[in-house]
């Protein structure tokens, strides 16, 4: 009796993207789960002439990296950081990806990600927009309300990993 070879799983890849500016732990939370998921998760950094950070994309970069390898080497999948600057679902086809990840924090967020999910259905049908409700924690943390809280001066350490409040806390050195 011969058995049919075992051809490879394809690979699993997922795209996740945001601004990051700064990554939080709501971020990493997300990550956490995608990299289940996956087999390889691309965390994107959309990069928009119009808006601007307070981190730069190659420092967005750099903290992804550093905040996000061991979480998904430990989930065993790989990890790549990219910014894009056209639509996500474009991005997403660009890098072969087979799935958009979405972060839920509340009701608010299921209605405006539902509209997204949607039209990116229309644009890429092959491309499955997955939700991933963040954990009771991490739910009110966003990062426009960290870097508000770090420019006043706050503390912000259970919001975002620590190297990622040493480098809010020195970007808003002298600034309060």
């Amino acid at each position: 009796m011969s058995s049919a070879p075992v051809r490879p799983r394809p690979s699993r890849i997922a795209f996740y993207a945001g601004s990051f500016d700064p990554i939080t732990n709501g971020h990493i939370d997300v990550v956490r789960n995608a990299c289940r998921l996956a087999d390889e998760l691309v965390v994107a950094i959309g990069v928009h002439p119009g808006k601007a950070p307070l981190f730069t994309a190659d420092e967005r970069k750099a903290l992804i990296e550093a905040e996000c390898a061991d979480v998904a080497r430990e989930a065993g999948a790989r990890l790549n950081v990219v910014t894009f600057g056209d639509l996500a679902i474009m991005a997403a086809r660009r890098v072969g990806a087979s799935m958009l990840i979405r972060g839920l924090r509340d009701g608010t967020d299921l209605d405006y990600e539902m509209q997204m999910a949607g039209m990116n259905e229309a644009m890429a049908a092959d491309i499955q927009t997955v939700f991933l409700p963040a954990s009771p924690m991490v739910r009110p943390i966003t990062a426009t309300l960290v870097r508000q809280i770090a420019a006043m001066g706050g503390d912000v350490s259970r919001f975002v990993p620590e190297g990622v409040a040493a480098r809010l806390k020195a970007k808003f050195a002298g600034k309060a």
